[in-house]
């Protein structure tokens, strides 16, 4: 598979960069075969609507292989499956993002033993530590703190992180800029954001530190912010996103 056809460099094909240095690199990649990137999300998108976005959390490339060739929505023909290779593949380094990898294969699959679902979230998380973190944070801050997202699977995280390149205009050092590369995720060794009840987005922007919320968890010695300011993984600043260790 050649990988160079995926995608393109801003600096020798689209001009020079849009974007600061010290945020996306000296130069930006985008989707170069858009239509096949763009046929490729919406198989994911469609497979998502069919099982719910509940299950579709934690579910395996492989389910996602079987559902959508066992279903109207058709099996995903080679060049869409060697293009979700590369996605998970690819060193996203070249794209500004230093974070470590943190799932080995592309067909990894979440044992639905480890996990819990979290009641009117339609999101779950690792037993053990996270669920314990979790717990003791909704006692100590109050109940109108709840879970945004918990556990991703590679195809949930495969999802997001097209859907944010889809929504940046096709440029991917733009989206890994605010979302982790599928198989760099820590949502799938535990960590997971939390938000306010009826806050809508505005969870996922940084209103949410001028929260009552956000200033109590904070002040809790056993929380830690994952993607701090300047943080070294090269993502914006997270401030609902709770690190497990």
């Amino acid at each position: 598979m050649d990988r160079r056809k995926f995608i393109k460099n801003s600096l020798g094909l689209l001009g020079a960069c849009a974007f600061p240095s010290t945020a996306f690199g000296s130069s930006d990649f985008y989707i170069d075969d858009k239509s096949l990137f763009d046929s490729t999300f919406s198989k994911l998108k469609a497979v998502q609507s069919h099982i719910g976005f509940g299950y579709f959390n934690i579910i395996s490339f492989d389910e996602v292989l079987k559902i959508a060739r066992n279903s109207k929505i058709g099996a995903f023909n080679t060049a869409q499956i060697n293009f979700m290779d590369f996605m998970f593949s690819e060193d996203p380094k070249k794209y500004g993002f230093y974070g470590r990898k943190t799932c080995d294969r592309l067909t990894s699959a979440i044992n639905k033993k480890d996990i819990v679902k979290i009641p009117r979230t339609g999101h779950y998380l690792f037993k053990g530590l996270p669920y314990d973190v979790y717990t003791r944070l909704v006692k100590d801050v109050g109940d109108t703190l709840f879970l945004t997202s918990g556990v991703r699977s590679v195809p949930k995280q495969m999802y997001l992180y097209m859907n944010k390149i889809k929504n940046s205009s096709y440029n991917i050092s733009k989206a890994s800029f605010s979302l982790a590369p599928p198989a760099h995720s820590y949502h799938s060794i535990g960590d997971f954001d939390v938000g306010k009840h009826g806050f809508g987005a505005l969870n996922f922007t940084e209103e949410f530190i001028k929260t009552d919320e956000f200033k109590k968890l904070i002040e809790l010695e056993y929380v830690s912010i994952r993607y701090t300011k300047k943080n070294l993984d090269g993502v914006r600043f997270e401030p609902w996103h709770v690190q497990i260790n």
